[in-house]
């Protein structure tokens, strides 16, 4: 095995990417290289404090950036790009959640559409401690505070969408996108399939912590240092992006109304078990119906996320993808070798 190929790449805010599809790739990587890759949060850093608030320091439609794309050489339609998360991590000791007009779960939103004001806008900030592992909430308008354990993620992870469209980095969707789940954190492989050539993948919209569904459609939003392996699957597509580690294998669903989110999600699990495992398609419908978990990552965004979610334990084999995830997995711990890193 040859030595590790690692790029660092921190974007100018001139070279965000503000859209999936439509950006041209900032480089060229190839599967195997491992990546350390900076990323802004999703204000584009201009939440800084009580009184910024993003309805007046946003310029729109700029929100959410991701870095990249990414062109993967060999990559192309019908293949799966394979993103491995070796390490996730704060890049700063402080992180922003808000109300926002017409945004959230609770409140009326342009979708859905009631005769309720818009909430207040807030914004609360948060002490991050990183060598404690703790983010503090404190309350704006009152005196309760409490630390809440450091699960920094990734909420937007995904690849430029088929047939020339362009997507908001706020809409997932098959493609991947702003999904907000919390599983898409260090130690997890994320599979998204191809839709054009060289993949065009990019990632942001990093979270210090987010519960199950954005409930107030704002994470604790901060920059992040992330480290990445790329890889590639040839000639097996992959219908909606799917998660692995080490004891479930998912799969992120993205709609409106949310039981379709739902259905896709396990939709696509009974049809990964069974063509993975080889089992009949109702086999699968009937072990899936026994032992999958559904946390339902986003009811916020302008498509809802459902995850379906099964124990490897509990399948006819803990392999998918060719155990694609086993080879990262080397690489990752080589790179962490490397580095001093444990």
């Amino acid at each position: 095995m040859g030595d590790l190929n690692v790029i660092s790449y921190r974007p100018q805010p001139s070279e965000y990417a503000w859209t999936f599809g439509g950006a041209a790739p900032v480089m060229k990587v190839r599967p195997g290289d491992v990546l350390e890759l900076w990323t802004d949060d999703c204000f584009a850093s201009r939440v800084t404090g009580p009184d910024a608030l993003a309805s007046r320091v946003i310029e729109w439609p700029y929100i959410n950036p991701q870095t990249g794309p990414f062109y993967v050489e060999g990559a192309e339609p019908g293949d799966t790009l394979v993103l491995h998360l070796v390490s996730v991590e704060p890049a700063r000791d402080w992180g922003v959640s808000t109300t926002f007009p017409l945004f959230g779960a609770l409140t009326s939103t342009t979708r859905t559409v009631t005769l309720q004001d818009p909430l207040p806008e807030l914004v609360w900030v948060y002490e991050v401690d990183r060598e404690r592992r703790t983010c503090r909430y404190e309350a704006v308008r009152g005196d309760f505070s409490v630390e809440l354990p450091l699960a920094p993620m990734h909420g937007t992870v995904g690849v430029a969408p088929p047939n020339l469209e362009v997507r908001s980095p706020l809409v997932p969707d098959s493609h991947g996108g702003n999904m907000d789940t919390p599983e898409m954190r260090a130690g997890t492989t994320c599979y998204l399939g191809v839709n054009v050539e060289g993949a065009l993948f990019s990632i942001g919209d990093g979270h210090y912590r987010q519960g199950e569904g954005e409930t107030c459609g704002v994470a604790v939003e901060g920059a992040m240092e992330t480290v990445l392996v790329v890889d590639l699957v040839k000639g097996r597509p992959t219908p909606w992006p799917r998660l692995e580690d080490d004891g479930s294998v998912m799969v992120a669903g993205s709609a409106r109304p949310l039981e379709d989110a739902f259905r896709i999600a396990h939709g696509d699990l009974v049809g990964w078990i069974a063509e993975e495992f080889g089992l009949d398609r109702l086999d699968a419908y009937q072990l899936v119906t026994q032992i999958s978990e559904s946390p339902i990552a986003n009811v916020c965004d302008p498509n809802y996320t459902v995850i379906a979610k099964a124990p490897k334990d509990l399948l006819p084999g803990r392999e998918v993808y060719g155990g694609v995830r086993a080879r990262l997995l080397e690489i990752a711990a080589r790179y962490r070798a490397e580095r001093g890193t444990g």
